[in-house]
């Protein structure tokens, strides 16, 4: 699904396209957490995340720090958005300033600044807004049932 006109977007859709194939970002060192579903609705999906670029503070468009995939039904994983994160800020990418999250958090990570990018899903909510009402945890519910 196409997220509509926006230049980062288009930009990390073309720098990031190969991640379509989970096996890709498997392969460069990219491993999953959880589903992570928003309290009023919507959801991130699983995060693949490499803690290697994570920890050398190098924002680059086409390395992001996270990609992120919906999971089906059927186990597929359909790449939605990816995720930018860095512990220096303030950040930015292109002009568009990252959000700042204090430690503790969920993710046991030090205080961060991250920039989600919703490249391959429209978000009603805009395209570098944290959740996203069109999309969904509901098929890892259903499998765990």
């Amino acid at each position: 699904m196409d997220a509509g006109p926006n230049p980062l977007a288009d930009s990390v859709r073309e720098a990031n396209a190969r991640f379509s194939d989970v096996a890709v970002a498997i392969s460069e060192g990219y491993a999953p957490i959880p589903c992570v579903s928003g309290t009023d609705g919507g959801a991130m999906g699983i995060h693949y995340v490499n803690a290697k670029l994570i920890e050398d503070e190098v924002i680059d468009i086409a390395h992001p720090e996270a990609v992120m995939y919906e999971p089906g039904p059927d186990g597929q994983r359909t790449l939605i958005a990816v995720e930018y994160i860095t512990t220096k800020g303030p950040a930015e990418l292109d002009g568009h300033l990252f959000s700042f999250t204090n430690a503790p958090n969920r993710y046991g990570l030090p205080a961060f600044y991250e920039l989600h990018v919703w490249a391959w899903r429209a978000n009603p909510t805009g395209a570098f807004a944290d959740m996203n009402p069109n999309a969904s945890c509901d098929a890892v519910a259903a499998t765990a049932n």
